[in-house]
């Protein structure tokens, strides 16, 4: 398992069965040692079971991005309810590290599967990650991210665009 995966793995099943927070472990990988936004999807039998990110690095590093990411997860993704332990052994992670995000000038600029984008008015921003099951076009990218935000259509938005690097 790629030390990534069992970072996230260890941290959900730690939290779930004690309610502790693991450290990072010692002898990071050079993965591990970067910032950037990571975002940490659980799924259960191929369904989507929890899915938490961060645009940006907020704690440090990648190492204890996984672990905040995981758990919350695992925890406290508003659409499903917390995993229990019950459950641990069905769960199948992957994690997703962003390159820094970029402006571009318009849609041209888009590519649902190789960019992830981030939308913007004002305070309210949205991000939806590169080639997700069912996203196939710019505009279906844009219109679920700019949802996301509570942004309306026909508002303007700043649009960004990154990339990942995705570890299954």
């Amino acid at each position: 398992m790629y030390p990534l995966i069992k970072l996230a793995k260890d941290a959900v099943e730690k939290f779930i069965r004690t309610g502790e927070i693991i450290a990072p472990p010692a002898g990071l990988i050079p993965e591990m040692t970067e910032k950037a936004g990571v975002f940490v999807c659980i799924k259960k039998r191929g369904q989507l079971r929890g899915c938490i990110g961060t645009f940006s690095n907020t704690t440090g590093n990648v190492a204890s991005e996984i672990i905040q990411n995981a758990v919350s997860a695992a925890t406290g993704d508003p659409r499903f309810p917390s995993v229990n332990p019950r459950e641990l052994e069905e769960l199948e992670y992957s994690i997703d590290i962003l390159t820094e995000p970029e402006k571009v000038s318009g849609k041209k600029d888009l590519d649902p599967k190789k960019y992830g984008v981030i939308v913007k008015n004002g305070e309210r921003k949205g991000l939806l990650l590169p080639d997700l099951e069912g996203v196939d076009t710019v505009d279906e990218q844009l219109s679920i991210a700019s949802m996301k935000a509570g942004i309306f259509l026909g508002e303007e938005i700043d649009i960004y665009r990154f990339e990942v690097k995705r570890y299954k």
